[in-house]
């Protein structure tokens, strides 16, 4: 039977059982405001009856605090890392989007295309009545200049933001393998408390806001489980396995965790990308981890879509082996030689496999008569490393790309875009200006220099464009030094033989002809670029800010409008996760006098113990 004092046991089991929960709540309330803080609770039960071999069979001994848990709904927090991915997606695209933007902008803050190019054709109508004035002939060449600096400024810029994208998916990189670190000890440290019985709440708030954190980066599933008695399978240890996977590949296995590294390119994927853009791999296996593929979302692959988004425009061709070190590639994506992307060296995918090739041809297309179109129509590509008997049979026949689609507008779109309108903007321009058939101030032929032109980076020097094999339809297999492929947004300017000499600039077929010196027939052509030549996607020369405008304003509205509707279901979800995990100071308000009342009861119970004790030993003698 029970002892004489089995009432002061039970009424002290209650004042230790609310004293914990009064605790609890005070711990609560304390992290009201504390980031990632889940909501804890005491959680008690009745204590182990005694038996006491009376007719009433046994007897209750008081309450018991068992553990002290969090309170958190895994449904939510999987539906919050879900969300979580496309809020970093859009966000850090809009992010982007907005600096891009800020390249096209043409207003009273800055002068962009629209004003410059009116400026140019302005200088260009004040020549045609003093075509013989070298004044004015270096007034007009100079606002020539303009536009051209101003493309090699947003070239520039442009250029900018893809080194930072670049520099900020290895700093991406990083921090997910300092997540996946932490959350590696993290579960160490969680099993260690539990498998003594414990719970490991505060440890438990810190991984779960680790995994707030990845979850924004790249689309994380995290898996938990308990571990079993190898001797008993029914029972549980009190330790976890506890995984993570970012796009459906294992970053962390409980206690260890594999490693990302960013590894920078040998070799260019667009001609006009930037050196040393990196590829993420991983480090144990050297195997690539594609995170800006297309099934993938959070921020790391909204950098991937900035830094190499071509709006799924990449070189693809079918593959014919002319023999081990050539290659020929049919039916091209890319038909226009205003229009090509490719690096002069870089790398073929074929069959999964990446070949480097050292340089390209192409090949026009005939027409009915067998002279060459402007349309190509294959390529030739030479290899750096022979193929063997083995690699061409796996190569034949495949389909091959430069780079992958990516189905995004990123830096290599635009810079695409602003190649292929200066290319064909300045091959017109060219072809007025400095045909064989034309002749400058001094009456020399101009058809020795291009006054629209690109520059050289290394060496410097100026690329003359001598298209006369194609207009004679002679061009047949044509390489890529002698062509407007050369030239780019980055590297556009204006011959340097007529900034020193202006009275290199044609203006006239010929000066002897009528009018003399002060001719500006072919200024009257070249005025018609402006808004009478059709030239650049259905559009003329002053449209092109319009067609960029158009692509970067459509591209930011959409993710500014799904930025919205995410962060609006982040919120939504956060609310509902919060209403089970989070500390409502009204309910814990409530908890406090409810635990002070039943405290209160307990220290009531025991006063009342004691008295009856009092009389019973006192006042009879027991």
């Amino acid at each position: 039977m029970p002892s004489t004092f089995f009432g002061l046991t039970i009424a002290s089991s209650g004042l230790n059982a609310y004293q914990v929960a009064l605790n609890t709540t005070a711990n609560n309330l304390s992290n009201v405001q504390t980031e990632g803080y889940t909501r804890q609770q005491a959680n008690r039960e009745a204590s182990g009856a005694l038996r006491v071999y009376a007719k009433y069979g046994c007897a209750g001994t008081g309450v018991t605090t068992n553990s002290i848990t969090q309170v958190r709904n895994e449904y939510y927090d999987t539906k919050y890392w879900y969300n979580q991915s496309s809020v970093g997606l859009f966000e850090t695209r809009l992010d982007y989007l907005s600096q891009i933007e800020n390249y096209f902008i043409d207003d009273d803050t800055a002068k962009g295309f629209s004003t410059i190019l009116n400026t140019m054709f302005n200088a260009l109508d004040t020549l045609k009545g003093n075509a013989s004035d070298t004044n004015v002939r270096q007034q007009f060449i100079g606002s020539a200049q303009n536009f051209a600096t101003y493309f090699n400024s947003v070239a520039v810029g442009l250029g900018e933001i893809q080194s930072s994208t670049n520099e900020e998916i290895k700093s991406t990189v990083a921090n997910i393998n300092s997540i996946a670190e932490k959350i590696a000890i993290l579960n160490k440290q969680i099993n260690v408390i539990e498998v003594q019985g414990g719970y490991a709440n505060e440890l438990r708030d810190e991984r779960a806001l680790l995994i707030d954190e990845l979850s924004a980066i790249v689309p994380t599933e995290c898996k938990e489980s308990p571990v079993k008695n190898t001797n008993n399978p029914e029972m549980e240890t009190g330790g976890t396995y506890f995984t993570v996977k970012i796009g459906g590949q294992l970053l962390v296995d409980t206690y260890d965790y594999n490693e990302l590294s960013c590894v920078a390119r040998d070799y260019k994927v667009y001609q006009s990308d930037i050196e040393g853009l990196y590829d993420i791999k991983w480090a144990k296996t050297g195997n690539t981890f594609a995170g800006g593929a297309s099934y993938m979302s959070g921020s790391l692959k909204a950098l991937f879509d900035i830094r190499d988004g071509n709006n799924a425009e990449n070189f693809t061709g079918k593959t014919k082996v002319l023999n081990a070190n050539t290659l020929k590639i049919s039916s091209p994506s890319i038909t226009r030689i205003e229009q090509i992307t490719m690096p002069e060296q870089g790398v073929l995918t074929i069959n999964g496999r990446q070949y480097a090739y050292t340089g390209f041809e192409f090949t026009y297309k005939k027409d009915a008569n067998g002279n060459d179109t402007e349309e190509i129509e294959s390529y030739t590509f030479t290899l750096a490393e022979g193929l063997n008997s083995e690699q061409s049979g796996r190569v034949d026949g495949r389909n091959a790309m430069i780079g992958s689609s990516v189905d995004s507008m990123g830096i290599p779109y635009y810079m695409a875009q602003m190649n292929d309108f200066l290319r064909t903007f300045a091959t017109l321009a060219n072809d007025i200006l400095n045909s064989k058939d034309v002749q400058n101030l001094n009456g020399d032929p101009t058809d020795n220099y291009a006054f629209f032109t690109g520059k050289d980076k290394v060496t410097g020097f100026e690329y003359i464009f001598d298209n006369a094999a194609l207009e004679n339809g002679t061009a047949g297999t044509t390489s890529m030094s002698d062509t407007y492929y050369k030239l780019t947004a980055a590297n556009f300017c204006v011959s340097t033989l007529c900034v020193k000499d202006p009275t290199l600039l044609a203006t006239t077929k010929s000066i002897t002809g009528e009018g003399g010196v002060d001719a500006y027939d072919l200024l009257e052509e070249l005025a018609k670029l402006k808004s009478d030549v059709v030239l650049y996607r259905g559009s003329t020369t002053e449209d092109f800010l319009k067609c960029m405008i158009a692509d970067i304003s459509i591209d930011a509205q959409e993710s500014e409008i799904f930025n919205q509707n995410y962060a609006n279901i982040a919120n939504a979800i956060e609310s509902q996760r919060m209403s089970i995990s989070g500390v409502d100071e009204d309910e814990e308000t409530l908890d406090l006098v409810k635990f002070q009342n039943a405290y209160n009861l307990s220290s009531k119970m025991i006063s009342v113990m004691a008295e009856v004790y009092d009389r019973l030993i006192l006042e009879t003698g027991v």
